[in-house]
């Protein structure tokens, strides 16, 4: 079962919902996804921060269960959706991409088939954030896939390096990326 921590909301008239999808080991609170949600509401979003402890899965009952832990953190919002996701959380692809939900993919998971299949199909706009270290990016996928597409040199999975003041740079490097997406949604 998830959690979810919604953020202070700040003006009266949202753009959406952003809900924040982590990764199997890494919470919402962690760099990646606390300011890509501070960017989001920065930008005008409700924020809605999901927790969760993964059960032990296969991949195609993974992507159900993760499609249902997003459809679940909606609830009964009808507006517009945003999804931020790390790692993990990009197995919401399929369910973001039937409906029409524009994506932030934190660490996309593009060495699953499937994953890489529902981003594929969505007509939505999608920003894929990967580095080069990450045996789970690869950049001729997240080109395939459409979208946006930012490459990290030397990042590993959790967007880190061996130093701390580059890795500090790399995470600042993914928000400003992220900031400008955000600005140019419609």
């Amino acid at each position: 079962m998830s959690e979810y921590v919604d953020w202070p909301v700040e003006t009266q008239d949202p753009v959406g919902l952003a809900v924040l999808l982590p990764g199997k080991n890494y919470p919402a609170t962690m760099p990646l996804l606390a300011f890509a949600g501070h960017a989001a509401h920065q930008h005008g979003w409700r924020v809605r921060a999901v927790s969760w402890n993964v059960p032990d899965m296969d991949t195609t009952s993974t992507i159900d269960w993760v499609g249902a832990q997003l459809r679940d953190a909606i609830g009964e919002f009808d507006g517009r959706v945003l999804v931020v996701a790390k790692s993990l959380g990009t197995c919401s692809a399929d369910y973001a991409a039937r409906h029409g939900f524009d994506a932030i993919w934190l660490t996309p998971l593009l060495h699953v088939p499937d994953v890489v299949d529902a981003m594929s199909r969505s007509s939505a706009r999608q920003l894929l954030v990967g580095g080069t270290q990450d045996s789970a990016w690869d950049l001729a996928t997240a080109r395939m896939v459409g979208g946006d597409v930012v490459q990290i040199e030397g990042a590993d999975h959790g967007m880190n390096v061996h130093d701390a003041v580059r890795t500090a740079e790399l995470h600042v490097e993914v928000t400003r990326a992220i900031v400008e997406w955000l600005q140019a949604l419609p």
